[in-house]
């Protein structure tokens, strides 16, 4: 029992990383199933942009299920065509960066499998990157470079896989230019965030716990919305006049609804803290 305890203590305390972990194992098994089922390279002019396709289309998609996954993405948007400032709340423009994270996942994955980089480069047709790529290469690399993907064209083999290796290793090292800018940005802005936060390191930890407590609370939601619905349905079928059930009005909803930034003036420590505080604004 207490291994059981200590573990779950573990996965809740890291969950972030964990989760984050599973993401990795996910991106990588997907793309490793795009590379060997869906994807084949026509070894033609398409080269490029067949190649392309594969390589950012997939991470467009995962920004996009990023942001729609985002409880913090229908926050800003819900109600923005009647106040638009609520898309770039003060204070709040990063909160929503997280759905970043698989679609670079992806990035680093694929550019470090190759096989996508490969394909698109190949099929360039640009005088200058030939004459860098094909360099003490026979003149069947200016013709054949296309065909290097789908081992067809008449080079001799040495040339060929080294050609092919020359293409992989460009990709791998965008890959890793790919995690290295990120990691660095990451870093960056954390450290910012810290440097320019209102509280301590310790309040912060509480202003934390206490976010993911609130959130865990939606069976509240549950429990309201299952009384209201039965005092309806009963005042429907037995033909009587409801009871009085207090709800928070329009505009009490509204400022529930809004991002928060901490205020070192007054220890709210969510908008809806705030609110039951001092009410809407």
């Amino acid at each position: 029992m207490d291994g059981f305890q200590a573990m779950m203590a573990f996965f809740i305390n890291w969950k972030t990383t964990v989760g984050y972990s599973f993401m990795a194992l996910l991106t990588m098994g997907g793309e490793r199933l795009f590379s060997l089922v869906a994807f084949r390279c026509p070894c033609s002019n398409e080269n490029f942009r067949y190649g392309l396709v594969f390589l950012f289309f997939p991470a467009f998609v995962l920004l996009i299920i990023g942001y729609f996954i985002n409880r913090k993405t229908w926050k800003l948007f819900t109600g923005c065509w009647v106040n638009p400032r609520k898309i770039f709340p003060r204070g709040n423009i990063c909160h929503t960066l997280n759905a970043l994270v698989a679609p670079v996942m992806w990035l680093f994955v694929a550019l470090l499998n190759g096989t996508f980089y490969e394909c698109a480069m190949s099929g360039v047709k640009n005088p200058a990157y030939l004459r860098a790529v094909c360099l003490s290469k026979s003149t069947k690399c200016f013709e054949e470079l296309h065909k290097v993907a789908c081992d067809r064209g008449s080079m001799t083999f040495p040339e060929s896989d080294e050609l092919k290796r020359t293409l992989q290793a460009q990709s791998q090292i965008l890959g890793w230019c790919v995690i290295a800018t990120t990691a660095l940005l990451s870093l960056l802005t954390t450290c910012c965030v810290s440097c320019q936060s209102k509280v301590g390191h310790l309040q912060l930890l509480f202003w934390r716990v206490y976010a993911e407590k609130e959130k865990e609370q939606d069976q509240i939601f549950q429990l309201y919305a299952t009384k209201l619905s039965e005092r309806n349905l009963q005042c429907l079928f037995e033909n009587k006049e409801p009871e009085e059930f207090p709800l928070p009005d329009f505009q009490e909803w509204e400022a529930a609804s809004q991002l928060y930034s901490f205020s070192s003036s007054k220890q709210h420590y969510s908008t809806i803290h705030r609110l039951v505080e001092e009410g809407p604004k």
